[in-house]
């Protein structure tokens, strides 16, 4: 008898390569993104975004793990809660900026911050960068991420040690599926709890990004090589697109259809 699959974790990135957001239940619409996922961005100095015509960048146009592993030295969080973006950054356990994103004054804050930060890894002033209705994801399409953690431990047995699930920074964590299983689900539907949620688009090919140990912001390893040598691909996790409104809450079954 196979195993229930489950959704273990709900994650968003509220800031583009920073802190991971969980949540145990989340809305999730046709067509979208999580809300509030890489919402917001900060350039890293090329200043290419334009608030006004928002459009898909590629992701060296901000800073991102896969070109500055030390942002995963901070700990950020956004709080909505007030109805305004208020981002905390914090650095070995003390707040050293905080802001207002919706207000020239608060983006100037966290700016200042990350400019003296990154002075030796950005290529110019960085700007704090956001659009209502665009998220500053790594593909053009409105794609929510899905990893499997039995991949994820097949990995691990390759390397001989464990790996932290949130080096691959997915918006959904399942669990009781078989190592890689997650692939042949291609065009397929993923019903939540028996309701047709998710279309499964195409495999996630992995970068540098995820070589950064999120616990220790060190590049410790190189994980798309690892995956090539052992496993003839450098993929790992899903992307869907969301065909119907959905409340997602840990611990729904996820079946396929």
């Amino acid at each position: 008898m196979a195993s229930m699959i489950t959704i273990c974790a709900l994650n968003t990135y509220p800031v583009k390569g920073m802190t991971v957001q969980t949540h145990e239940s989340i809305q999730v619409s046709a067509g979208e993104t999580f809300p509030f996922d890489r919402s917001w961005a900060i350039e890293a100095g090329a200043r290419k975004f334009d608030v006004a015509a928002p459009a898909y960048l590629p992701k060296i146009a901000f800073t991102q793990l896969m070109s500055h592993e030390k942002i995963a030295g901070l700990e950020t969080n956004m709080d909505v809660s007030g109805g305004n973006p208020v981002f905390t950054i914090n650095r070995g356990g003390k707040q050293v900026a905080r802001g207002d994103l919706s207000t020239p004054v608060g983006r100037q804050i966290i700016e200042q911050f990350m400019a003296a930060y990154m002075k030796d890894e950005l290529r110019g002033s960085p700007r704090v960068v956001h659009a209502d209705g665009h998220h500053f994801t790594d593909v053009p399409a409105k794609f929510i991420s899905i990893l499997n953690l039995a991949s994820v431990r097949e990995i691990e047995r390759v390397v001989g040690k464990p790996l932290d699930p949130l080096r691959f920074r997915a918006n959904i964590h399942i669990d009781g599926a078989q190592p890689w299983e997650e692939f042949s689900w291609l065009g397929k539907t993923l019903q939540i709890d028996g309701a047709p949620v998710f279309r499964v688009a195409e495999r996630i090919q992995r970068c540098a990004a995820t070589s950064v140990n999120p616990q220790t912001a060190e590049r410790d390893m190189n994980l798309p090589r690892t995956l090539m040598s052992a496993f003839q691909h450098d993929d790992c996790g899903i992307y869907v697109s969301a065909s119907a409104d959905h409340v997602l809450e840990t611990g729904h079954e996820v079946t396929v259809e």
